[in-house]
């Protein structure tokens, strides 16, 4: 592949992946202090209304900015570039990032829509999913990280 398109793939990387950063960290500042102080009931209504919009919103972003990362990886370790061993870091915490959604996400979001929680749970269970995606949150910006410095590099 072209020189230009490994530096333009780079160049995509970085955005996708501190877009994806972004977003995790204000669901994480934002999003849920505000399910946190909505009643029980509420909180239900408004995840059974929104639910499918932040996985239309959520997973493709987190996908691309995986994808992205591994393609990097494999051009600049293919082609001996120097950053391909942060690009490898970037790809591995942005496949994390995704894994976080089979380990919890999952299981955490549908026991929000099904009624598996009851609403005196509820509190915890939320702030169970906070400090989960504060933990995302983390791992994002560090494969973020590791994609600026891999183009610095």
């Amino acid at each position: 592949m072209g020189r230009q398109l490994v530096s333009f793939l780079s160049i995509l990387g970085v955005l996708l992946l501190g877009v994806t950063a972004g977003a995790m960290l204000a669901e994480a500042a934002i999003l849920v202090p505000y399910w946190q102080s909505l009643a029980p009931a509420d909180f239900f209504d408004w995840y059974a209304a929104n639910a499918s919009l932040l996985i239309d919103f959520y997973s493709p972003l987190e996908i691309a900015s995986a994808v992205v990362a591994l393609v990097s990886a494999v051009l600049h370790s293919a082609q001996s570039r120097p950053g391909g061993r942060l690009w490898w870091v970037a790809a591995v915490l942005s496949l994390l990032v995704i894994a976080t959604f089979f380990l919890y996400f999952k299981d955490a979001n549908a026991s929000f829509s099904n009624g598996a929680i009851t609403e005196d749970s509820l509190p915890a269970a939320l702030a169970t999913w906070g400090t989960w995606q504060w933990g995302r949150v983390g791992v994002g910006c560090a494969a973020f990280a590791a994609s600026v410095l891999a183009v610095r590099a």
